[in-house]
C-alpha cells in the first residue's frame, strides 16, 4: 500500500511519526470513455467563450466569483496561491471527542494511518490504546492538496482510521425536508413492526455487500469483448395491491422466521 501523505501526529508535546494512506480502492470503479459513435474516437473538450464564442486556451482563463447575478470578481493565479496554506507536515490534536456524537453525515474521506517505520510504533501503539480505553477520538487539522481539513482520528484495528469531516455549514438543515413531523403510532403496530425488526437482525459484519450492478456490467462487458448478441428484456414492475398494515407485519414477520429456518 502506497502513502498519500507523511508527516507527525502531535497531541501537546508528543509527536508521532506517521504515514497516511487511502483507504479507497479506486481501481474496483468501472469507468467509460467517450468516443464517437461514428468511429470510435475518442471524445475532446473545446472550451469556448458564451459571450463570444472564441475558443479559449489555458492562459487565457481566469477564476471569478459570482457576487451577484452575472457580477463576478476576477482573481489571477498569483492572488489564489497567495492564500494557500504550507503545510507543516503535522496533524495537531486540537481536543478529543465521545465518537458516539459524530454524526455519520459529517463524515467524507476516509484514509488510514500507521506509524512511519519502526521507531514510531511504539508510540503509536501507545495513542491507539489510549483512544480505546478512553473511547475518545481525536480532532484535529490536515492539509491535503492545498486545502485545511478537519479530521477526526479512531482507533481501528491495529491502525487509526482517519475522517474528513463536512463543515456544518456544508449540510443542510434536515428540518427542510417536506411532510416531516410527529404522528401517533398504533402500538399494536409498532410491537408487530418491533418484532419483524427483530427477527431480520443480523450482525454487521454478515451484511452482503455484494455489487450486484458491477458484476451484471462486467457480465455485459465480456459478452461484449466475446462478440455476443446483447438482448435487452425490459420488465415493468406493477405497483401491488394496497394491504392492510397489521396483515402486512405478520405475514413479513412469518416470512422472516421461514427464511431463517431455511437457512
Amino acid at each position: 500500500m502506497r502513502s498519500v501523505w507523511k508527516g507527525h501526529i502531535r497531541f501537546s508535546l508528543v509527536t508521532i511519526p506517521i504515514l497516511v494512506y487511502n483507504a479507497v480502492e479506486s481501481k474496483s470503479t468501472i469507468r467509460f470513455n467517450q468516443l464517437h459513435k461514428k468511429d470510435n474516437g475518442r471524445i475532446g473538450y473545446v472550451k469556448t467563450c458564451k459571450s463570444c464564442d472564441e475558443e479559449v486556451g489555458r492562459s487565457d482563463i481566469v477564476k471569478g466569483y459570482e457576487y451577484a447575478p452575472d457580477q463576478f470578481v476576477v482573481f489571477e493565479n498569483e492572488e489564489l496561491d497567495s492564500i494557500k496554506l504550507k503545510s507543516n507536515r503535522a496533524i495537531d490534536i486540537e481536543t478529543f471527542v465521545d465518537i458516539k456524537e459524530v454524526h455519520p453525515s459529517r463524515y467524507e474521506a476516509v484514509y488510514y494511518v500507521g506509524p512511519d517505520g519502526e521507531v514510531a510504533k511504539k508510540t503509536f501503539n501507545l495513542l491507539i490504546k489510549t483512544l480505546k480505553m478512553s473511547n475518545r477520538a481525536g480532532i484535529g487539522r490536515i492539509i491535503l492538496r492545498d486545502k485545511e481539513d478537519v479530521v477526526l482520528l479512531a482507533p481501528y484495528k491495529k491502525a487509526i482510521i482517519m475522517y474528513k469531516l463536512r463543515y456544518p455549514e456544508e449540510l443542510r438543515d434536515v428540518n427542510d425536508v417536506p411532510h416531516l413531523g410527529e404522528e401517533d403510532v398504533d402500538e399494536a403496530q409498532l410491537r408487530l413492526a418491533e418484532t419483524l425488526v427483530d427477527s431480520l437482525k443480523t450482525p454487521f459484519s454478515k451484511v452482503d455487500f455484494e455489487d450486484r450492478y458491477k458484476e451484471a456490467l462486467m457480465d455485459l462487458v465480456n459478452e461484449k469483448v466475446s462478440g455476443k448478441e446483447i438482448v435487452t428484456v425490459t420488465e415493468e414492475e406493477e405497483d401491488g395491491p394496497v394491504v392492510d398494515i397489521m396483515d402486512a407485519l405478520k405475514k413479513s414477520i412469518e416470512l422472516a422466521k421461514s427464511v431463517k429456518k431455511g437457512a
